[in-house]
């Protein structure tokens, strides 16, 4: 009887598989499938830290964090607000613009921000943060730069989320979006009882990922990755310069490890993390977020705000 073969393991890529595989493609037409690359594959962790750190600056701006405090997600459902906003965030790199899935996931997000009075400039605000933190980031934590194909896709991957969330005046350059990004955060950087509250409540959801035990040394090592406006802005407590330091020694340590192991081949799915835990399966994006209150918005609206866009 004939012993059944066994497939043999694919050979590891090569180190500089996705960066070389980037740099042949053209991020005007290809930056749907470089940013794909870059967040499912070559910096999965560094840009899904990047991204929540991203959000966390964004409470920092009174009007965001108190109208996040108002609605309740985060101080009372945090976790579910955390893990549908990666779902529906992952949608679109993980398929195409064009997509079903990335459809439903943008058709609610977009509803979610048609239900309560945001500026148009704090949307583009939240938009610049989700291509400057990443990049700044990896700058200085991940186990290489990015290359300027890789950087001009990012920029223009959110500036085609930004399209389809029909938030204006969107930057064309990732230098536009940084300039952007550090005028608002000096103009707007205050601090707000509400906002503390969600500051707060997503910290305390932060430790939950680690062993109880961990938590204060979590709590510390987030501090101290957050620089003195974000501080003040929450009225955290200053970090030591040692222990700044520190922290930032463990992450280019990683950073270091991570420049003698193999490429990853399988898409890193947020579905498959265990931070994700309001789920065991995939859940059908349509059911995901928040909802219309009973009896109504909390937020008042300006009557004179255009209406946003309910569709992907």
């Amino acid at each position: 009887m004939a012993l059944r073969s066994i497939p043999r393991p694919s050979r590891p890529l090569p180190k500089h598989h996705w960066r070389d595989r980037h740099a042949a493609l053209d991020p005007e037409v290809d930056f749907h499938e470089i940013y794909q690359g870059l967040s499912l594959h070559e910096f999965p962790w560094d840009i899904t830290q990047a991204l929540s750190f991203a959000l966390f600056r964004t409470y920092a701006v009174p009007s965001i964090g108190r109208l996040l405090d108002d609605t309740g997600q985060f101080t009372g459902a945090c976790q579910k607000r955390y893990d549908d906003t990666v779902l529906l965030l992952e949608a679109p790199v993980s398929t195409a613009f064009s997509a079903p899935e990335s459809k439903a996931a943008l058709r609610r997000i977009n509803q979610m921000h048609a239900m309560y009075d945001i500026s148009n400039d704090d949307m583009l605000y939240v938009l610049s943060t989700f291509v400057v933190v990443p990049k700044r980031w990896l700058d200085r934590y991940g186990w290489r730069p990015l290359i300027p194909n890789e950087l001009r896709a990012l920029v223009n991957y959110y500036r085609e989320l930004g399209r389809h969330m029909a938030i204006k005046d969107i930057p064309e350059t990732y230098q536009g979006f940084a300039d952007l990004m550090d005028d608002y955060e000096r103009a707007h950087f205050a601090y707000d009882d509400g906002a503390r509250r969600v500051a707060d409540a997503t910290l305390e959801l932060l430790t939950s990922f680690y062993p109880a035990p961990a938590a204060p040394l979590v709590r510390t090592f987030s501090y101290a990755l957050m620089d003195d406006p974000l501080l003040a802005a929450f009225a955290y407590p200053g970090v030591p310069d040692r222990v700044r330091a520190l922290s930032e020694s463990a992450l280019r340590a990683r950073a270091r490890l991570l420049t003698v192991l193999p490429p990853r081949r399988r898409a890193a799915r947020a579905i498959d993390s265990p931070r994700v835990r309001s789920y065991d399966a995939m859940p059908a994006l349509e059911t995901l977020g928040t909802f219309t209150p009973f009896g109504g918005c909390p937020v008042p609206h300006r009557d004179a705000e255009p209406s946003r866009a309910t569709t992907g």
